[in-house]
């Protein structure tokens, strides 16, 4: 579905001077509930934490203010009456503020605490539960917390006391005896003592375990064993927060039921380039293969002063023969430019469309206008070579485009003895704080970095430039949509492992595929 906050239209009946203490989820942003959406999308402030997925605060406003309160392991942290106070500041001042929190906030989120603390000062404020990490992070391991046959109890527990202290607040020795699965949340730092003290209360040495990192992500690493061997498990795998310890018999059916991990695209990471106008349609079936997807919009679509192009190829369009839209935003820059003039799409009724491909020729006819030719292939070259000669002597023609494009198309049919007018309607632009964003994004190393045009090619390296890292692009993996987009890549001194056969986003998610698999093949 389409999630951009720009677009929405403010809840009038959504209260301010208040505070909505949400759940954000486990970590794969796409678990978020339809509440915690609406809210976020009609947001004044957002005050989040670090285990907080950056795609979902992608949803707010983008007047919203973001607050960053998060506390990361052996580092300097906000203190919770400093988050109290900033939060009850806020909603004073009549903001609609959101408290965005990992998981659920009222499992060991410290939600109650700011309950009390809002309400103490009389302050309005809402709980909107999330999904915990204590059941969809084992679930994604294909572990169910609880089984007819194997668990009728479970139990969630906090990883962070101390199992040392000589008064704990856990009641080991009941705990172990009650309840069949135990789930132990914020456990890594722990998990030795942990394990110890439920060996002390006699739970078999034998029992399964799980302990799950990164659990609902594509990074999702598990490592299974028993309550003897767990803790040395981890450590030899270098286990690292935030995970989630899991004990019990439960674990044991993770073989026959896990399922996340065997998605074909698992563990692969992918970097999108496309405008954010237009990733989703490549991030989405990604992400539903099992890929980590990250977006850096190396381009945003703007229009351009035609300088009377445009009027003037409308006025004369009466005595056109074909008009052709080389991608899936012309017809709607056209039709924007037709706004302007007062005018609608009725203008094209007697002349023949072409469309460079599927997508455009889809975009077109989604706006009430029959195509009349789509080729085989879909780049400009192949539009030419198949397009008929006896519809190009003595005809005229008009091409709209985005400013500098390939002039492939033009040129040809006017060696064909075409008259062609060629009129730029959109542009596309390098964004604002890209190349900040990109260093962000490299910090961490990607698989694949997907490019569906030359423009995207050149903005990458262009930001890479701007950032000092120019000389990263000759390291990166592009996956390529086509010729003409390799072509790019490879002038550009980057390596090209895959290209689409057919050039379209369905060619190049199945490319992707198919690398991926004969890469662990």
């Amino acid at each position: 579905m389409s999630l951009n906050p720009k677009s929405e239209i403010r809840n009038p009946r959504l209260s301010r001077g208040v505070v909505y203490l949400v759940g954000a989820g486990p970590g794969d942003p796409k678990l978020l509930t339809l509440k915690a959406l609406e809210l976020l999308r009609q947001a004044d402030v957002v005050v989040y934490d670090h285990l907080v997925s950056p795609e979902i605060l992608k949803h707010c406003p983008q007047g919203a203010k973001s607050v960053y309160v998060g506390k990361k392991p052996k580092t300097h942290n906000i203190s919770q009456e400093v988050i109290n106070a900033r939060l009850i500041r806020e909603a004073k001042s009549g903001k609609c503020v959101v408290r965005l929190k990992g998981g659920d906030p009222m499992l060991f989120g410290r939600g109650g605490e700011e309950a009390l603390a809002l309400a103490k000062s009389r302050i309005r404020f809402e709980i909107v539960p999330g999904v915990t990490s204590a059941i969809a992070v084992p679930a994604y391991a294909g572990i169910p917390v609880t089984h007819r046959e194997l668990s009728s109890s479970v139990a969630v527990i906090t990883g962070h006391e101390d199992p040392t202290k000589a008064f704990p607040q856990i009641r080991w020795g009941a705990l172990s005896a009650a309840v069949d699965t135990l789930v132990f949340l914020m456990s890594v730092g722990n998990l030795p003592n942990i394990v110890e003290r439920l060996k002390q209360a006699s739970r078999p040495k034998d029992e399964p375990c799980a302990v799950i990192e990164q659990g609902t992500r594509s990074s999702q690493r598990v490592v299974t064993g028993s309550l003897d061997t767990i803790a040395r498990q981890a450590a030899q795998a270098s286990i690292r927060p935030p995970a989630v310890f899991v004990v019990g018999d439960v674990v044991s059916l993770r073989d026959r039921l896990a399922w996340f991990e065997t998605k074909p695209l698992f563990g692969t990471r992918v970097l999108v380039t496309r405008s954010s106008e237009k990733a989703n349609s490549l991030m989405e079936p990604l992400e539903t293969l099992g890929a980590e997807v990250e977006c850096l919009p190396v381009i945003s679509l703007a229009a351009v002063h035609t300088n009377g192009l445009f009027r003037e190829a409308i006025r004369t369009l009466s005595k056109t023969d074909w008009v052709f839209f080389t991608s899936p935003e012309g017809m709607g820059w056209f039709k924007r430019l037709l706004g302007s003039m007062r005018k609608d799409i009725r203008v094209l009724a007697g002349c023949r469309i072409g469309a460079i491909g599927p997508a455009t020729a889809a975009a077109i006819e989604a706006a009430g206008v029959n195509v009349d030719y789509v080729p085989n292939r879909f780049n400009q070259q192949r539009m030419l070579q198949e397009f008929p000669r006896r519809f190009s002597v003595g005809k005229r023609a008009v091409i709209f485009s985005a400013r500098g494009s390939r002039d492939v198309l033009e040129q040809g049919l006017r060696q064909r003895g075409m008259t062609v007018t060629k009129v730029s309607i959109y542009q596309a632009v390098m964004p604002k704080n890209v190349a900040k964003r990109l260093s962000e994004l490299l910090e961490r190393p990607y698989d694949l970095v997907s490019v569906t045009s030359a423009s995207c090619v050149e903005h990458l390296a262009q930001a890479l430039a701007m950032s000092g890292q120019s000389q990263l692009m000759k390291n990166l993996h592009f996956a390529s949509i086509g010729p003409v987009t390799s072509r790019a890549v490879r002038a550009r001194g980057g390596c090209v492992v895959l290209e689409a056969s057919v050039s379209t986003i369905e060619g190049l998610v199945a490319a992707i595929s198919r690398y991926v698999r004969r890469q662990h093949s």
